[in-house]
């Protein structure tokens, strides 16, 4: 067991080691780094202390030297730049230490905050359209594909089977603009959502703010529309095998009804698999919302994201 885990940790440590590898060397020719941060105004003496601030006056080996001893959770850092960079963590020795420290971040030149606190900021707006985006997906798909189940082989079926096909095959970004376009502007009048709006209504007497549920509405059923047909293929599928076993037949056989049947007992032991998926998809959402958000203007870490590099 010792010999597995530790083969394991090997690998992965490998495996990172080579991300590590691939990023540092894929971002190295897209140009200066500091006329990126000040753009074409801004004057030679500036970029030359930007340079030496991340180290880009050193060569490329010592660069990714660097570059691997400041994204590691064990390194050795000397006392200045544990003031300079405000590091946290446990450190040992003199003037150079070595330590255990804390993820950090640096600090970002369009807004001059911390990375770390722009990223919490926004963090809390990601989760919230992940996990509305799911919570439409339950409701809507489990129910569809019991119905879709017990109506086997007639048109619900067919149709339920046709749009889980669909949802699966559209692409987030897609569907976002044209549910955008018609929900969010050519309906607009009717549906009374907007193309983009923010998390909170600011009250402006009061300055109190306000969750605006309405603005998640459209990116939520955005978002969720293929984890909402992978879960209503999933349940229809548990449903067809739970339908035959011999404790559904016992179960009529003792006159329980029609739907106590169905949404009592089989569909308790159709969940499993249903279980499974959700569990894993939500992650998957927190990973797509970065389209889904720039699309509809949500302020989350995607927004974040595409709007420090359209910055960079």
């Amino acid at each position: 067991m010792l010999a597995f885990i530790s083969r394991k940790l090997a690998y992965g440590i490998l495996v990172l080691l080579g991300v590590v590898i691939v990023v540092f060397f894929l971002f190295q020719g897209l140009g200066d780094p500091a006329r990126m941060v000040l753009g074409q105004s801004g004057d030679e003496k500036t970029m030359e202390n930007i340079r030496r601030e991340l180290y880009l006056d050193q060569p490329k080996w010592k660069q990714f030297l660097l570059y691997l001893n400041d994204i590691s959770p064990i390194a050795v850092h000397s006392k200045q730049e544990i003031k300079d960079k405000q590091l946290k963590g446990w450190f040992v020795g003199g003037e150079t230490q070595v330590g255990l420290k804390l993820p950090y971040l640096r600090r970002s030149y369009q807004t001059r905050r911390e990375v770390g606190s722009v990223l919490l900021d926004a963090l809390p707006g990601t989760i919230m359209l992940a996990a509305g985006a799911m919570l439409i997906a339950i409701v809507i798909g489990i129910p569809l594909g019991v119905v879709a189940a017990v109506k086997k082989d007639t048109w619900l079926d067919q149709s339920a089977i046709f749009s889980s096909i669909l949802g699966i095959s559209a692409p987030s970004f897609f569907m976002g603009i044209i549910i955008a376009y018609l929900f969010g502007f050519l309906w607009s009048s009717w549906t009374g959502l907007s193309i983009s709006g923010s998390w909170y209504i600011v009250d402006e007497i009061t300055g109190e703010k306000r969750l605006a549920l309405q603005n998640l509405l459209l990116p939520a059923i955005t978002l969720g529309i293929r984890p909402l047909a992978i879960i209503t293929q999933l349940t229809r599928s548990a449903m067809l095998d739970v339908l035959n076993q011999d404790f559904i037949r016992t179960a009529y056989a003792k006159g329980a009804s029609r739907t106590r049947v169905i949404w009592r007992h089989a569909l308790r032991n159709a969940l499993n698999p249903v279980i499974t998926a959700v569990t894993g998809w939500f992650a998957e959402l927190l990973a797509g919302a970065f389209f889904v958000e720039y699309i509809f203007g949500l302020q989350g870490i995607g927004k974040v994201t595409v709007d420090a590099l359209e910055k960079k």
